[in-house]
């Protein structure tokens, strides 16, 4: 059986998704075949694999660091928020019901008698979590398992199945990463550790620190500390690095932006720039299919939830969401959808992709995500949205504007094309286009047609650059992460932990020490 290793974090967004890859890369370059894990993930930025499983994108990005193709076998739980207090639970790649929190992490009020996860979410996810991360460990030199949330969030021990469950039920050896720059990281590696059982901590190996800025002797005599307080190993002193252009499970940051330096944009290639204004709608997903619009020189991308940052856009973007009636409700209630009824009206681009595409619509008809019925969307398309209980997954491959297109498909809502001109899955009126396809700017041909076509509508002197290649530069930007573990961490012994797993007699901190 191949090695393995946990990547934790002392917080979410620590870096562990980072770690993980640039563990992923260095394995890959170094000659060991690998592959990525996550056995539960939140987050509504997914993907859909070559054999139609949902996935969480950072997997599917992971999976292309360590030049594998990613699988459901890589992020078998995907949770998928709706609310507050409830997500759609993705098993092995199929949507399987929607849990309230109380019912996912075991409570009464769980799905109905029948469904697959009537009993709660340990005894029903532990077992085809540890079956897929058995079988990627058969398959594998090496599998690089990422952890959710902290370790240490003792209210949710008894049903973890992502952090310290797995691990020790796998017996993984486990690396604490932490977030130096935002504060407190020495005292966030003591108190994750002393927080856990003595089983549990008898897994922890040691720490890698995150996000340092400074000379690293300044931090030495620190770590020295640390050692002496917990009889761990730190495995790396990893820098602050600008513009890493990966993929986010959560947030609205724009991976690619920083891939000159962090929040510049490349110099145009014409005589102007072109601004996009992304509408920030509620339960955003797949937020990365703006990033390679930022990618291009001179292609400002933003995040907007006013109508007045609309004006100044030469194009709009409406994205994916998990609440099409939600996100058309808000885009009301904030202005947004006036002006984009005006923005229309005046010829200026707007683009919806997938419950975008859906909201610019006539009709949307939706008793499975919002159950609200009946709804008038904007009137913007002729289009006629229906919701199915069944999802489509599809990995879709068309032709739009003269040029071959990739995409992915994610989407309960069944669009009726009434008129319009054909654009791929959806149509275009003027300058109003729609399509449910995620990542078809990817397609860096389709891409610079399509920005010829925005800029002409938008009156702008922009021209794409005749050489960006979006897959250069992702691959630019996990080779960046590969060096960072090769450079900064210490690879020897994360090589020895990978291959020997946890170190015998690592000591136990009772909560409260020293």
């Amino acid at each position: 059986m191949g090695g393995g290793l946990l990547i934790a974090g002392t917080t979410s967004d620590a870096g562990k998704s980072v770690v993980t890859a640039g563990i992923c890369r260095w394995l890959v370059r170094r000659g060991v075949k690998v592959a990525p894990f996550k056995g539960q993930n939140m987050s509504l930025n997914s993907f859909v694999t070559r054999e139609g499983a949902e996935i969480g994108r950072a997997q599917a990005m992971q999976a292309q660091a360590a030049r594998v193709e990613p699988t459901a076998l890589m992020n078998p739980v995907l949770l998928k928020p709706g609310s507050d207090r409830s997500s759609q639970v993705v098993l092995m790649g199929k949507p399987v019901g929607e849990l309230s929190a109380r019912g996912f992490f075991g409570a009464a009020d769980g799905p109905a008698a029948g469904q697959p996860l009537a009993g709660g979410r340990r005894e029903a996810l532990l077992g085809p979590v540890l079956d897929c991360l058995a079988e990627l460990r058969g398959t594998y030199d090496a599998v690089i398992c990422e952890g959710a949330g902290s370790p240490a969030e003792i209210n949710l021990r008894r049903t973890d199945i992502v952090n310290m469950g797995i691990a020790r039920a796998a017996r993984l050896p486990v690396v604490v990463v932490g977030d130096i720059d935002r504060g407190g990281v020495f005292a966030s590696f003591f108190g994750t550790t002393a927080l856990l059982s003595p089983e549990d901590q008898a897994l922890v190996a040691g720490y890698v620190v995150n996000k340092f800025r400074g000379d690293v002797t300044l931090l030495e005599p620190g770590i020295e500390m640390l050692r002496g307080l917990t009889g761990r190993h730190t495995y790396g002193i990893l820098p602050y690095a600008h513009g890493l252009g990966i993929d986010e499970e959560d947030g609205l940051r724009v991976s690619m932006r920083g891939t000159v330096r962090e929040s510049v944009v490349a110099p145009p290639v014409g005589e102007d720039v072109l601004r996009v204004a992304v509408c920030a709608v509620p339960l955003m997903s797949n937020f990365t299919d703006v990033d390679a619009l930022a990618a291009e020189p001179g292609v400002v991308v933003r995040f907007v939830d006013r109508p007045e940052e609309l004006t100044d856009a030469d194009l709009v973007v409406v994205p994916g969401t998990r609440g099409t009636v939600r996100a058309l409700e808000w885009l009301r209630e904030r202005g947004l959808a006036a002006e984009l009824g005006r923005r229309a009206a005046q010829g200026r681009p707007v683009l919806g992709i997938c419950g975008g595409f859906q909201l610019l619509g006539e009709h949307i008809e939706d008793d499975v995500e919002s159950k609200a019925g009946s709804v008038a969307g904007l009137g913007l398309l002729p289009v006629r949205v229906r919701f199915a209980a069944g999802k489509t997954l599809a990995r879709p491959v068309g032709e739009a504007l003269g040029e071959r297109v990739e995409g992915y498909e994610i989407h309960h809502g069944v669009a009726e094309v009434l008129g319009g001109d054909t654009f791929l899955d959806g149509c275009r009126v003027g300058s109003v286009w729609g399509t449910h396809w995620h990542g078809s700017l990817e397609s860096d041909g389709f891409r610079r047609r399509f920005l010829e076509r925005v800029a002409r509508d938008a009156g702008r002197r922009f021209v794409p650059a005749p050489d960006t290649s979006f897959g250069v530069l992702r691959e630019e930007q996990l080779d960046r992460l590969g060096d960072l573990i090769e450079e900064h961490a210490d690879t020897d012994a994360l090589l020895r932990l990978i291959e020997q797993g946890p170190p015998a007699g690592l000591p136990f901190i009772p909560p409260g020490a020293p």
